[in-house]
């Protein structure tokens, strides 16, 4: 990584943003919105508790802003090939720890998985999927309001918004389904469309009892990243996943982003930032809000007030100025010094009173600091902390090559999942195996990176994107002196599944060129298979 100019930035045929960020200053994604309108009833905490989604769904019942121009600078600095941050200080990345602490969610469990194409033919009992469906929500969508297998989420909200009073057992369950399906579809899986609940999560929400096995931690961040994978394309302009925790992260690790004045800390972590955007107002506006807040509660004026703060919920700064505030965002990241990044935020002892103990449970912390596959369905990732180590308090030695997984990218989201039945099995089993695959590494005061790493990175690393002249040309900064006394990094050898079964296609891919419409990929598909035919020939 790094020897070759040529390909830095391209992975699988596709342009990262990075590469060609002078050609485009101003590149601002577009966050999907999340949907919200069914209300968490105290008769379904039981049973997310148990199924380990109770503190996920307290995030869902706080309003979220995404900061859309900070996330595109970070975004252009993700690599899809090591799953990391590259930033002038080293790498740093989201992982499994920053799940469990951000959003509350369990690490150790099943992964999920399972065929879509042919849905119905692994219902129990082969039944009709939407006759299941029935079967457990007791109600059918009308046909307007259905998509192939997903559901509109306007008709979830009307249909399943609020739980009579008075109602019995069996139809508190189903409306305890469709709030998890709602929760899991639209706060943790979102798709862009930002509207549709897809019907896949049937066979977990069916076995109400049996949720609470799964690895819903592991599940979420092996979304994340095939999200931030897909968006760091030059040609893709939407952003979806659990996208809370990403600008939460950002803000823990990150002091000089992070809005002023959050002093007290909440559980989940995430929920510390859910009201920056009053933070973030100029203070005349501040103080007019207060002012005008606090006469309509004097004045008993309901309906006023009500107004008032769902004028201000929407506000969004700098919402008509997002590219320069890109700009602004991708500088002030290229100045950023190696004392500007918390490697260890959850240590500081006003963090640990808050966490819950279930968090902390041996099982899922040793899991922290595993090297292993991270599956979503037909959506295989890399967890790869062995490239940020100082996060997990050790020193970070010179990476070793990047796992490409670029053949499990390229199939994800077409021709069905025919395919993955007979290619997923390895990494499948690489995560029933993840007990034998957790880094062991010397714990150290003074966690970072060595002077081996930085030496390597200063010399391959593409540390800064903005112009020279905005920068004064930082590259010339020396090594800190703290690197030489941390010492070496030591890791121990891992084993590595077989990646790529046909490493031919993914060089032709590249030779092509970029991926800019279906229209070329199907061309290209078929000039490939031509190609093997003759060769075959």
């Amino acid at each position: 990584m790094g020897d070759d100019p040529g390909r830095l930035y391209r992975l699988d045929g596709v342009a990262h943003i990075a590469g060609v960020i002078n050609d485009e200053p101003r590149r601002c994604i577009s966050s999907v919105r999340r949907q919200q309108g069914m209300r968490l009833d105290e008769r379904y905490v039981p049973y997310l508790q148990m199924a380990g989604l109770y503190h996920l769904a307290r995030l869902n019942d706080r309003w979220f802003q995404l900061d859309e121009p900070l996330v595109s600078a970070f975004v252009e600095r993700w690599r899809p090939e090591t799953h990391t941050f590259h930033m002038p200080f080293g790498e740093c990345t989201i992982t499994l720890q920053d799940v469990a602490y951000q959003l509350g969610l369990p690490v150790d469990g099943h992964y999920v998985s399972g065929c879509l194409t042919d849905f119905h033919l692994y219902i129990e009992g082969g039944r009709p999927a939407w006759q299941w469906f029935h079967e457990l929500l007791g109600v059918l969508p009308p046909e307007n309001q259905v998509q192939k297998f997903a559901v509109n989420c306007t008709w979830f909200q009307e249909t399943f918004g609020e739980c009579p009073e008075g109602a019995d057992e069996e139809t508190v369950r189903r409306f305890v389904r469709a709030y998890m399906m709602m929760l899991l579809g639209m706060q943790l899986f979102a798709d862009k469309s930002g509207n549709r609940i897809h019907i896949r999560w049937l066979p977990y929400v069916a076995r109400l009892e049996e949720m609470g096995g799964y690895s819903w931690g592991s599940v979420a961040l092996a979304w994340l990243y095939r999200c931030m994978c897909r968006v760091a394309n030059r040609h893709v302009v939407k952003l979806a996943g659990p996208l809370q925790l990403l600008q939460s992260w950002i803000f823990w690790r990150f002091p000089t982003f992070r809005p002023t004045g959050h002093d007290a800390f909440s559980w989940p972590l995430a929920s510390r930032y859910r009201y920056c955007f009053v933070l973030c107002m100029p203070v005349v506006y501040i103080f007019d809000y207060a002012s005008s807040f606090m006469h309509c509660i004097v004045t008993h004026d309901c309906n006023k007030m009500f107004n008032f703060l769902h004028r201000w919920s929407g506000y969004n700064p700098g919402i008509s100025n997002k590219g320069p505030r890109v700009q602004m965002a991708r500088l002030k990241i290229d100045l950023l010094q190696p004392r500007d990044f918390i490697w260890m935020p959850y240590s500081a002892l006003d963090v640990i009173q808050v966490v819950h103990p279930e968090v902390l449970e041996p099982r899922h912390t040793m899991l922290w600091r595993c090297v292993t596959s991270l599956i979503y369905f037909a959506v295989v990732e890399w967890h790869q902390v062995n490239r940020v180590l100082p996060q997990f308090g050790g020193v970070q030695p010179p990476p070793r090559p990047a796992l490409n997984i670029d053949f499990l990218m390229s199939k994800d989201g077409r021709g069905g999942d025919r395919w993955f039945p007979s290619h997923l099995p390895d990494w499948h089993l690489h995560w029933q195996e993840r007990a034998d695959h957790i880094l062991q590494f010397d714990i150290v005061p003074d966690p970072g990176p060595s002077h081996e790493f930085l030496s390597w990175w200063h010399q391959h690393g593409k540390r800064f994107l903005s112009p020279e002249m905005l920068l004064g040309d930082p590259r010339g900064i020396p090594i800190p002196e703290e690197a030489t006394q941390r010492g070496a990094g030591r890791v121990p050898e891992m084993d590595r599944v077989d990646d790529v079964p046909d490493r031919r296609r993914i060089e032709r891919r590249a030779r092509v060129g970029t991926r800019c419409s279906q229209r070329e990929v199907d061309w290209l598909e078929q000039a490939m298979d031509d190609g093997d035919d003759a060769g075959g020939a």
